[in-house]
């Protein structure tokens, strides 16, 4: 069900992402006037992809994010080093989850929203076998595929872990944020530090550039979503 956009606008007015952002902690905040810094990002197997809008209400602009049995994403174009900018802000809203969908299975990995931080593959660090991985994989899709990523999710259902391996990539872990249909339609405030996340995940320390991806997608589990971000921001 869609939610009103007079509720809307009386969270994101209370709520501006300017209203709290620290002066001179801040690398950048996306408030999704439109979408010039992100660049689409599309997976080989998959020919069905989701749709991201710019979209606004008043003054207020967001992100819009809808799959359909369908599955691509779209990634920031500016890297940041996460020792510098370690925090992560940004607000979400799914107005669904999956019924099918289960974190972890193959079968069950979608999700309503994504939140990526993926680590830059720097080749000047990497021993042989893995430089001839990488080498096959950008000439496969036309660049490197990062070194390992955070992926933040709003899970389909209540999780055990709060970190769970992808079950499609090694280096990606999953951090479940939200979970279930408790909070449905209704804007969520989300802050993360990235270096003690990608440490308790990994257990080492992440490299040392990173960017941001956002991903709605649906293609396994054949069902489909809508879901917004309202702003993201980079900070120390």
């Amino acid at each position: 069900m869609r939610v009103p956009f007079c509720l809307v606008l009386c969270v994101l007015l209370f709520f501006s992402a300017g209203a709290y952002a620290q002066r001179g902690r801040v690398l950048f905040i996306e408030d999704f006037n439109n979408l010039d810094d992100w660049e689409p990002l599309f997976f080989p197997s998959i020919k069905e992809h989701s749709a991201y809008k710019a979209e606004s209400e008043g003054e207020l602009s967001f992100l819009r994010a809808e799959s359909r049995n369908s599955a691509s994403a779209i990634m920031h174009k500016r890297e940041f080093s996460p020792y510098e900018h370690p925090r992560l802000k940004w607000r979400w809203m799914v107005e669904n989850v999956y019924e099918k969908g289960e974190a972890g299975k193959q079968s069950g990995d979608d999700f309503p929203m994504r939140v990526y931080v993926m680590f830059k593959y720097d080749p000047e660090k990497a021993g042989l076998f893995e430089r001839i991985k990488y080498g096959i994989a950008k000439r496969r899709f036309g660049r490197y595929p990062p070194k390992s990523a955070l992926c933040y999710v709003w899970a389909n259902r209540p999780e055990e872990e709060e970190i769970m391996k992808s079950p499609y990539f090694e280096n990606s872990k999953l951090v479940v944020l939200e979970e279930g249909k408790e909070n449905v339609g209704r804007w969520l405030n989300e802050e993360v530090n990235i270096i003690e996340d990608y440490r308790k995940a990994f257990g080492e320390d992440p490299p040392e550039k990173a960017a941001i991806a956002i991903m709605n997608d649906s293609d396994n589990t054949g069902e489909g979503s809508v879901s917004y971000i309202d702003f993201i921001e980079v900070a120390r």
